[in-house]
């Protein structure tokens, strides 16, 4: 899962760390991130699939891969 400041919820994201090339899709479930100069916050484990160390910051690429899907109104 990750959080970022205005994709919906439920958009799926391929998230590619730009120094090693490996990459991980995760799902827009939270708001943020609330540190200036970051553009995506990954959960732990989709952090480490990439290869983000203890800085807990590294270039990524992002690539939306899946619309979130639309709620229909209730009548």
């Amino acid at each position: 899962t990750a959080a970022h400041p205005s994709l919906a919820f439920g958009t799926r994201v391929k998230v590619t760390n730009t120094k090693n090339d490996k990459s991980v899709e995760v799902r827009i479930n939270d708001r943020g991130p609330t540190q200036k100069g970051r553009v995506i916050d990954l959960s732990s484990a989709a952090a480490a699939k990439i290869g983000v160390g203890k800085k807990a910051m590294a270039p990524v690429k992002l690539e939306v891969v899946g619309e979130a899907p639309v709620k229909k109104a209730a009548r």
